[in-house]
Parts: structure tokens; sequence; C-alpha cells
């Protein structure tokens, strides 16, 4: 192994007497240097603006969410929520009730999620931090708080004493419907602020006090939709899972925040899949140029090869010269587009030079997966076109 690698790198650092073979090889080696670097920063926006994206969702989606295995609803006993509270990796976890409504304000209607929390909510979901006007609801009081795009739709105002804001929802149960006002349950709500997050989620909920929905609904004091956990940094996901169901009897679903925007993932994961494709596609591409230097070199060295093969080289240490020299260039090529790559995304990162628009810059992450993806690519398309190229050398070559 010592005496073909010894060779590569004589070759690699002498160059060539053939003037068209050094600017070839220089392309190839700028074009993985080029390559490296654009797929890097290319991996790093990616992330960056996978993080920005799952920010938003973030602020309203727990660590982990138990719901109902069956029908709308479970009962939690004041048992079970002590023996929630007391599961190792459990920081908070708040009682939830989620149930489609009808808003009507100043004689406009909307249909969104009436949604119950209690007072641990905001130790759970980060919902607070999103109101831009007025303050979070009080405990066992008809405040809600309503998310910007429901307010639009029904202009409504903050603490409006002459519009009624109210929420209208089917009575449960069977039978005839007397009259219209029969078939509904009804209760007049305060807005108290305005949430903003995107313009999907702004018109996703109207949050209420827990127990106000229960009675809206005619729910019983233990009943609720669901439970939100918030887990400790180092808490096993798994073994909180198992716990929460065995005090839950196995009632319920629970899933994580990946599964509570299982499609979002799923779309995210599948556009960073393609471009990494792409890129890598980018990189092979340019490798060809690295396979066509390798063949013009090992044109070149007929002569001494054939020297080498008379003192005793087989030809499989002749081939590894090249397969060497060709994967040296890709590691060399390599190191370099990601010091370049990491200077570019870290400065982005740091300083925010490119600009979304005035007040935001493009969102990048450095992250070392990344860094080992692209060593991973580079190494075997790389050592795939350094093979290809070097399986040129045979005997019928050097006869």
């Amino acid at each position: 192994m010592k005496f073909p690698l010894y060779i590569a790198k004589r070759y690699l650092f002498s160059g060539s007497k053939n003037t068209a073979i050094n600017i070839i090889t220089l392309i190839a080696s700028v074009g993985i240097i080029v390559g490296t670097m654009a797929l890097f920063v290319v991996m790093s926006v990616f992330s960056g603006l996978k993080d920005f994206s799952l920010s938003f969702s973030n602020d309203f989606d727990p660590d982990l969410k138990a719901v109902a295995k069956t029908g709308k609803t479970i009962f939690i006993s004041p048992q079970q929520e002590n023996e929630i509270s007391k599961i190792e990796g459990v920081a908070h976890f708040s009682k939830i009730i989620e149930e489609r409504a009808l808003f009507t304000f100043n004689g406009k209607d909307i249909l969104s999620n009436i949604k119950g929390v209690d007072k641990n909510f905001n130790q759970v979901n980060q919902v607070e931090k999103t109101i831009f006007q007025g303050q979070w609801i009080e405990e066992n009081s008809e405040q809600v708080v309503v998310g910007h795009g429901i307010s639009q739709k029904l202009s409504m105002g903050l603490f409006d004493l002459v519009n009624v804001f109210e929420t209208f929802v089917p009575k449960p149960g069977k039978g005839t419907i007397d009259s219209p006002d029969g078939a509904f349950n009804r209760s007049v709500l305060v807005p108290v602020g305005f949430y903003f997050i995107n313009e999907d989620l702004n018109q996703k909920f109207v949050f209420a006090d827990l127990s106000i929905v229960q009675e809206l609904l005619a729910y019983q004091p233990n009943q609720i939709s669901g439970i939100e956990l918030k887990l400790e940094p180092k808490a096993d996901e798994l073994d909180v899972i198992a716990s929460l169901e065995k005090i839950l009897e196995n009632n319920v679903v629970i899933k994580n925040r990946a599964q509570l925007n299982e499609s979002l993932y799923k779309m995210l994961n599948t556009e960073n899949l393609v471009l990494y494709l792409i890129f890598s596609l980018v990189i092979t591409v340019t490798l060809f140029t690295l396979v066509g230097a390798l063949i013009m070199i090992i044109i070149e060295k007929k002569s001494n090869l054939k020297t080498l093969f008379n003192l005793g080289a087989d030809v499989e240490d002749l081939r590894k010269i090249f397969l060497y020299q060709g994967f040296l260039i890709c590691f060399l090529g390599c190191v370099i587009g990601l010091v370049f790559g990491i200077i570019v995304t870290l400065l982005q990162q740091q300083f925010g030079f490119i600009m979304i628009n005035q007040s935001m810059a493009y969102p990048v992450r450095f992250s070392f997966t990344n860094v080992l993806i692209v060593i991973f690519t580079i190494a075997v398309l790389g050592f795939l076109a350094s093979w290809i190229a070097s399986s040129r050398v045979n005997k019928k070559l050097l006869e």
C-alpha cells in the first residue's frame, strides 16, 4: 500500500509536463471544491429554513400529546394527574379540550377551533409569546385569545363593549329539535388578546379557559380531549410514553411533535433529499472531468508504468497509484470546499449578510451532520470516479 500511495503523491504534487493535463486536473479540482462548498452551503441553508418553518408549529405543538384512542374525550382522575406529574422526564403537562365551533361577531361568522386550556398551558407551549396585542386569558374567566386571521375576518377589536363575540356548538344527545336555538349551546366570550404566527395558524384557534369550554360542551369536570406534555431536555421519550400509556390504561394515542406534523416533516425531508440528489448529480458530472484527467495521466505515464511493471510491480498496485491519486484530489478538494462552505455558513449565521427582506436574514444552520454527509458523498463519488479511471491500467496497456 505504501508504494502506490508514495507514487500517487509524487504524481499529484509534481504535475505533468503536458500543460493541457495540468489545466484539466486544475479544472476538476476547482469543480470539486466549488461543488463541495455549494452542497454544504445549500444543506446548511435548508437546515436553517427547516428550523424556521418548524419554529411556527413548535409554538403550538407540545413535545408529546395524548388524545383519545376512540371517541373524542377521555376521563382523567386526580390520582392519574398526580401520577403523570411524577413521571421521570415530564417537566409540565396541561389538560386541553379542542372542538370545532361557530364564532360570530357583529353580523359576521367563521368556523374555527375553540381550545380550552388550563393554567399550566403556558408552561407546556409558547403561545403567550406570540401575542402581539392584548394579554393572555385569566383563569376561570370568559376571556379568550383569538388568532389574528380570525380577528381580521370578523373585523374584531379588543374589549369591544358594543358588539358581542359569541360561539356556538351543537348540543349533544339524540331526538328531535324543537327550535334552532335548542340545537346549539351558546357562550359569550371576551377577546383580550390576538396572537400572530403565520397565515394558517392565525386562523386555527380561539383559546379559552378549560372550565368555560367544558361548560359550553356540557362536559364533566374530569372530561377532556387530551393531555399535552413538555419533556425535560434529557428525557427518554419512549420511557415517558410507556409510563403515560400505563397510567391512562392504554385508552390514548400518544404522538410526538414530528407525528403531530407528519405531513410537514415529510414534505421538508423530501425537499431536502431532492436538493441533495440534485447537487450530488452536479458533483458527479464534475467528477467526469477528473476521470478524463486521470486517464490522460495514465496514458502519459505509460512508459513509467511499463518500467515499474518490469521491475516487479503487479497490475493491481499500478491501478492503486491512480486510485489513490484521484482519491487524494477529491479529499483535498473536499477539505478546501468544506472550509469555504463553513466560513460562508458561519458568517451568514452570525452577521446575516444575505437578507430575505429588509428585516430578516436568510436562515442558515451549521450542522456537523451536514459535514459528515458532504464528506461521505465526496468520498464515495470520488472513489468511484478514481476506480473507473484506474481500471484502464491493465496488462494490455503495459504490453
